[in-house]
């Protein structure tokens, strides 16, 4: 027997709600920090500029923030926004390359893996080309290149430093040989910056691999990076199957490669920016 009778007429007097507003709005606010595996309300991890603040784990972060955060006021001047790939090759793997690069521009705001930009950092002014993780995997195609190219010309030109901050998955494979000769390109440009006696900061984040690399990421007069980064050439899996070899804890990770001479500091991300502008006054003008 019933003890509560419903009056169906009740239901018809109820707003209708479609299976959207019957799910609990919290989807997006929460985030599991990869280093300790807890669960932190994202609006404090993006507070602490994605730094994890139980554990310290960094989180990847785009090229806007990590300009915002590296420039004096988070204020910046961009550079070069209207340079498009032409796709040399008309690569199509899965899909065509085009519409990959639309996607990516689409999604990030972007043109290409990289913001070119000028601004102060500790009251001096520099050049910091940062990478976008987000936009095909940051690989290096033609278009990094030539960003990198002006910004080593208006650094040489206004006698500023140079920094670039690496997040990539190496060359643009898309691009074939065009990529590649970017390696070859931005290190000579490189050179330059060295004749000019300016200095050349490279930051070197999760994660950094490929070509840039084994190009201008290790090519700075200050190699850093941040903790636990990946950084290497080819990835640990693809060593381990070549070798046929367990590697090291932590093989690829910033702190073994500081260990092992080829890095000059890691430094946490809340303290980069005070780093690099002390680093800077050792630099002559």
């Amino acid at each position: 027997m019933s003890w509560f009778k419903r009056d169906k007429g009740d239901d018809e007097k109820l707003p209708k709600l479609s299976d959207k507003d019957r799910r609990v709005r919290t989807e997006g606010l929460w985030q599991k920090c990869e280093g300790c595996r807890q669960i932190i309300w994202k609006k404090d991890l993006e507070a602490n500029w994605n730094v994890c603040t139980k554990c310290g784990a960094h989180s990847r972060i785009d090229a806007v923030t990590r300009l915002k955060l590296l420039f004096d006021d988070g204020e910046f001047t961009r550079y070069d926004t209207e340079l498009r790939s032409s796709d040399p090759l008309g690569f199509v793997d899965s899909k065509p390359y085009g519409k990959r690069l639309l996607a990516s521009q689409e999604a990030t705001g972007l043109s290409d893996a990289m913001i070119a930009a000028e601004g102060k950092l500790g009251g001096r002014a520099v050049q910091i080309c940062a990478m976008e993780p987000r936009f095909i995997g940051g690989s290096m195609g033609s278009v990094v290149g030539e960003m990198i190219m002006r910004a080593i010309e208006r650094a040489v030109e206004k006698r500023q430093p140079l920094l670039i901050v690496s997040a990539s998955g190496g060359a643009r494979m898309q691009e074939g040989a065009v990529s590649l000769m970017q390696m070859a390109k931005i290190s000579a440009g490189l050179m330059r910056l060295d004749e000019a006696k300016l200095p050349y900061i490279s930051i070197l984040t999760d994660p950094t691999t490929g070509g840039v690399t084994a190009s201008y990421a290790m090519l700075g007069d200050l190699n850093l990076a941040e903790p636990g980064a990946l950084i290497g050439f080819a990835g640990p899996r693809v060593i381990e199957q070549t070798i046929r070899q367990k590697l090291p804890e932590g093989f690829q990770r910033s702190e073994f490669l500081l260990k092992h001479g080829m890095l000059d500091a890691v430094v946490p991300r809340l303290e980069l920016k005070q780093y690099i502008a002390t680093a800077l006054t050792f630099f002559a003008d």
